[in-house]
């Protein structure tokens, strides 16, 4: 397994072995010592969550308070899909600055999120399914959004791929409006909680 840390802090990009033979192709995406390493804890998996979109699906960008927030892991079963991850933490070095990861059944690759960030994933084609293993239950009234189209983050999505997104997320938020609203988690209090889990 090959860990990548990503351009904003604390976040990683995954890529598992693979073993092809004629039968297919056998994966371990998830290896909860090796992840361990690299973050300085163990992800407990509290749930599993599955979204299936179809071609241009944009689902985000979504967050939680911290404490206790969630952690994600990420990965692609079918499909193909970009994960977007949003630093959204008042006071972090690349504050309001973005990286993203293609999530496929190519190089199966996955991504780790801490508490904290925000989050979305764009459909690149039909059927595209996402596994997310979440360090947390769902807690709605700890949930929040920001509108993935806002202009002022600019996540970059293909060209000729018309984005299809929810009620609920066009009417989120623009990440200045949370900020000025105080929504917004803050660096400091994600780095205790970071440290509060070694």
């Amino acid at each position: 397994m090959d860990i990548r840390p990503l351009t904003i802090e604390h976040a990683y990009e995954i890529t598992p072995q693979q073993f092809p033979d004629e039968r297919g192709v056998f994966t371990a995406p998830f290896q909860s010592a090796g992840l361990a390493e690299v973050i300085g804890h163990t992800l407990t998996v509290a749930q599993t969550n599955v979204s299936v979109s179809r071609k241009g699906a944009f689902r985000g960008i979504h967050y939680a308070d911290v404490p206790p927030s969630q952690a994600k892991y990420v990965t692609a079963v079918s499909g193909s899909l970009i994960d977007f991850i949003v630093d959204i933490r008042v006071g972090s070095p690349t504050f309001g600055q973005w990286d993203s990861v293609v999530l496929d059944t190519k190089d199966r690759k996955a991504v780790y999120l801490p508490e904290g960030m925000g989050h979305a994933l764009f459909a690149l084609e039909d059927d595209s399914t996402a596994l997310y293993l979440c360090s947390t239950p769902f807690s709605p009234g700890r949930e929040h959004g920001l509108n993935p189209l806002d202009a002022s983050i600019g996540l970059e999505i293909p060209n000729g791929i018309e984005p299809v997104i929810s009620e609920k997320d066009a009417a989120a938020p623009s990440f200045d409006e949370a900020q000025e609203r105080g929504l917004l988690p803050t660096y400091a209090a994600c780095v205790e909680l970071y440290a509060s889990l070694a």
